[in-house]
């Protein structure tokens, strides 16, 4: 389908090269980047489910949003190892 569409200079110069080095279609090109998008977004509005093994579920006064107080109540003396 054949349709005008305002792409940022610097994307189409990249798109344009990204095609010739490959030997495909702007079209193409574009096709394959919309399909990325729009699969990945597919895929981000879709539901985790988490399995769970055993436990009680998330226990009184625990806050998810607090990671000090997370980091406090699981005892780590280091909060900022994961960051490494």
């Amino acid at each position: 389908m054949r349709t005008t569409v305002n792409i940022d200079t610097h994307l189409l110069r990249q798109a344009r090269e990204h095609a010739a080095r490959n030997h495909r279609s702007l079209g193409d090109v574009v096709n394959d980047a919309l399909r990325v998008l729009l699969t990945e977004q597919r895929r981000a509005d879709a539901p985790v489910d988490l399995p769970v093994f055993g436990g009680t579920g998330l226990q009184p006064g625990v806050d998810l949003e607090d990671k000090n107080a997370l980091t406090a109540l699981l005892g780590d003396d280091e909060p900022n190892r994961a960051a490494r």
